[in-house]
């Protein structure tokens, strides 16, 4: 399976995916989680201050790990498609034309799992934004994109990472 977590930032992505990965179940899974250090490291803007060059970059990652057989990963193409809509250095045509070839990918996956920020806190990483506007605008654009876009299955979660991980298990075909 291809599995991806999706929602704004600070909701428990990761922590997610490695509690998974923790699970005998996803032993034999490609585990892709945050990267933003690094690619902050390479003067890539994140965020706010995105480009259209850097979300390309972001789409390549995303692309190159649905080239797994067995993938779950912290974040999808309705991840990176909401940071650009929200970018504003990048115009409305790209960010159609972005959408638009981006989407040509959600049906690699076989599960999307929108993490819902529902109670709780943003955790400051030094990497991420902490604007809780821009995080509230980043999960209402994820929202619309999921709806406009629907992926093959979604399940929605939220709670504690155990709750999460109760809510995602029976989804999971081996």
């Amino acid at each position: 399976m291809k599995i991806g977590l999706c929602g704004t930032m600070s909701v428990g992505k990761t922590t997610l995916v490695n509690a998974l990965c923790n699970d005998y179940h996803f032993s034999n899974y490609h585990k892709a989680t945050e990267r933003s250090q690094y690619l902050k490291s390479l003067g890539i803007p994140l965020n706010m201050d995105s480009t259209l060059k850097g979300q390309f970059i972001f789409l390549a990652e995303r692309s190159s790990e649905l080239m797994q057989s067995n993938l779950i990963t912290d974040r999808t193409i309705w991840d990176v498609c909401s940071f650009t809509a929200l970018a504003q250095s990048i115009n409305d045509n790209e960010k159609y034309h972005f959408e638009k070839a981006a989407m040509q990918l959600r049906n690699e996956y076989d599960l999307i799992i929108y993490v819902s920020s529902e109670g709780v806190e943003i955790e400051n990483n030094g990497v991420r934004e902490t604007n809780s506007d821009y995080r509230n605008q980043v999960d209402h654009q994820i929202k619309q994109l999921l709806e406009r876009y629907p992926p093959k299955k979604l399940i929605i979660v939220n709670g504690t990472t155990q709750e999460r991980i109760n809510l995602i298990l029976p989804h999971i075909y081996w």
